[in-house]
């Protein structure tokens, strides 16, 4: 009986004890669950390929704005160069994007077309916007429009970083050519290209035709005074303006003025050329000064620098790299938060110097000529910097960002590569081109 007795307290006691641990682990598991699945203070931010070059400087910053802004934190993640397009189609398609994601305009608009992104017209304030370069803030907008034709413009991202190309010509080969100056516009090109072929056997210049490669060509039509699309997307680069460009592309080509690899390779094998010697002019940023150095100390010894190539319109282009939000996050305004502290005057300005790239921002830009002015080096690189940086008051934006832009790029880069190679002619090129666009934007 005794036995029985305590088998019974002692069961009973079992079941206590099962109740009370099963209790303890629920409320451990809870807190777990709670604590992992809820860092609701934790913003997500990728960016493009910059590490390991920049890592100690995103992890400074991100530490400041941490201590700044608790309990915030940052979770910082680099994204490879030619993996980001793929991975934030993904992400966005799966409602789990980060929270900030730096991308270019040309691909951020066309996320922006499906209204992914946070409008940031409504979000920040004029006077935070006007901290930034006015035609560079345009830069980012795009036109959203309903069935009912109601439209509204979107401000989609927040300029950070850019870049504006800068011309780096060979000395030497300009001179045996004869050509005193180097070419300011487009017509002076087409001059100085005769002359440099003539003379040494070699090629002026090289632009991509290449789809998926740079928009210098597409960039040119602007320059030229040429209007790519009218408000409603349709195609208004068919007229005697933009026939004279499609023209003049393919007279050069067709001179034998341009190398036959531009149909077929992009602005790294013009890059290449220049630093064999190949080629008289590079379009390239001031960033790029290094590598001719590096790789072609002789060709740089040569070489030095002047301003954008332009048309008659005196454009000159800007690439601009953005900060957006994606609309879906539950953190927009942390995100926000930490995107304008990202791109504020301070922290552009140590970002840019680390980069040799330019700020958007007014308080940076001020700052970062001002000790540009004090170098009295004759280096190249400092003053393609110079020219990079003072082109920066009239660069632009000069490709809109509009849904479907890289096919636009794809139908006037392959009517004139087929104007080129004599399976068109030069008006029936123009003709397919804008037929090709306003059809596509129908279906």
């Amino acid at each position: 009986m005794f036995l029985s007795l305590f088998g019974s307290r002692l069961q009973s006691l079992f079941v206590y004890l099962s109740w009370f641990i099963a209790g303890l682990l629920l409320t451990f598991l809870v807190s777990c669950t709670t604590s992992v699945s809820n860092p609701s203070e934790s913003i997500e931010f990728w960016t493009m390929q910059l590490q390991p070059q920049f890592t100690s400087y995103f992890q400074e910053l991100n530490s400041s704005f941490e201590q700044e802004n608790p309990p915030s934190k940052v979770e910082w993640i680099d994204v490879p160069w030619n993996a980001m397009e793929s991975k934030i189609l993904t992400a966005v398609s799966a409602k789990t994007a980060p929270d900030v994601v730096n991308l270019n305009p040309d691909f951020a608009s066309q996320l922006a077309s499906r209204n992914a992104w946070l409008n940031l017209d409504t979000q920040i304030p004029s006077e935070v916007k006007d901290k930034y370069l006015g035609k560079i803030w345009d830069g980012n907008s795009i036109n959203l429009c309903s069935a009912e034709n109601q439209c509204e413009k979107i401000i989609f991202g927040i300029p950070w970083y850019l870049t504006t190309t800068i011309t780096v010509y060979n000395e030497d080969l300009l001179n045996q050519a004869g050509v005193s100056q180097p070419p300011q516009t487009f017509a002076d090109l087409a001059v100085v290209a005769q002359q440099v072929k003539e003379k040494t056997g070699k090629y002026a210049f090289f632009v991509p035709f290449v789809a998926n490669d740079s928009n210098e060509v597409l960039q040119s039509f602007v320059q030229m005074g040429v209007s790519l699309l009218d408000e409603n997307g349709k195609a208004t680069f068919n007229t005697p303006e933009g026939l004279k460009v499609f023209q003049y592309w393919v007279d050069l080509y067709q001179r034998d003025l341009l190398p036959p690899e531009i149909l077929t390779q992009g602005h790294r094998h013009a890059i290449e050329l220049y630093q064999a010697g190949e080629l008289a002019l590079l379009g390239t940023g001031a960033e790029f000064l290094k590598t001719i150095a590096t790789n072609a100390p002789t060709i740089y010894e040569k070489s030095n620098v002047t301003s954008q190539i332009t048309g008659d319109t005196g454009k000159k282009n800007v690439a601009v790299m953005n900060l957006v939000i994606p609309k879906d996050t539950d953190k927009s305004e942390e995100a926000l938060k930490y995107a304008l502290f990202v791109t504020n005057g301070e922290n552009q300005l140590k970002f840019t110097q680390q980069a040799n790239v330019l700020p958007s921002h007014k308080d940076a830009i001020a700052s970062y000529i001002s000790s540009l002015e004090k170098e009295n080096s004759n280096d190249i690189l400092i003053q393609g910097r110079k020219i990079s940086a003072q082109q920066l008051e009239e660069a632009e934006v000069l490709i809109p960002p509009v849904k479907n832009i890289g096919q636009l790029k794809k139908i006037i880069y392959d009517n004139i590569q087929q104007a080129m190679l004599g399976e068109k002619t030069v008006e029936q090129a123009i003709n397919d081109a804008a037929n090709q666009w306003d059809n596509s934007t129908r279906s």
